[in-house]
């Protein structure tokens, strides 16, 4: 799961951000409107959870602007106690949830992975691929009901292909996706067909199909065996 979170208090971000990271997933943060605009306009995003008090502008500016730019993106807002009146109106420009400050870590954490349940796997918790079942509340992949160990951008990387199924995946897009802010310090991208060279081999060892398909010169798709 790729998450952007826009929070502008640094003490708060942190703990956020090693909350979510804990739970296996991609964060990405920034503190101001424009920064917010300028990363969803470029990457994208599995949730975005904004805090609508901002130094720069309203939170609710980029609850429209995510509507606008991807409106498949999970919005989880971020409100204060009293804020009946950015609830009512964050929820009628598209939000999806949110959570009133001050808030349990765990509270969040479930109301994430709850939005994400809903947005991406229609309410489920399994998903299925010809012989290959992906549990994501374990975080465990079964290959003809056998546990199939991965490491974990392996699994990062197969549930990424499961999402995007018969869609063409540039090597650039995987790296984006997998390690977020942190890829524009790579010099290139063969790294990436290390990992999916290595999950490969597993999933084939264990009887699954040959479900990734390199397409030369532009990258990767997750077919049908």
């Amino acid at each position: 799961m790729k998450l952007l979170l826009i929070e502008d208090n640094p003490h708060l971000t942190e703990d956020i951000l090693k909350g979510l990271s804990d739970q296996a997933m991609t964060v990405e943060t920034v503190g101001l409107v424009a920064d917010a605009k300028d990363k969803i306009s470029v990457y994208e995003y599995d949730i975005i959870v904004v805090d609508l008090g901002l130094p720069d502008g309203n939170g609710l500016e980029i609850v429209k602007y995510i509507k606008e730019i991807n409106p498949n993106t999970g919005v989880l807002i971020v409100t204060a106690r009293n804020s009946i009146d950015d609830k009512v109106t964050g929820l009628d420009l598209g939000a999806d949830d949110y959570i009133t400050k001050p808030f349990h870590m765990a509270e969040l954490i479930a109301r994430v992975r709850s939005l994400f349940r809903r947005k991406k796997l229609k309410g489920s918790t399994v998903l299925e691929h010809g012989v290959i079942k992906i549990d994501i509340t374990s975080s465990t992949v079964k290959i003809n009901d056998l546990v199939l160990e991965l490491t974990k951008k392996e699994y990062d990387l197969l549930l990424y292909f499961f999402y995007n199924k018969n869609k063409m995946l540039t090597k650039e897009s995987i790296a984006e996706h997998l390690w977020g802010d942190h890829i524009d310090q790579a010099d290139n991208f063969d790294f990436i067909y290390t990992h999916i060279k290595n999950l490969r081999k597993k999933l084939q060892k264990e009887g699954a199909g040959e479900y990734i398909k390199s397409v030369y010169g532009m990258g990767y798709k997750f077919v049908e065996a």
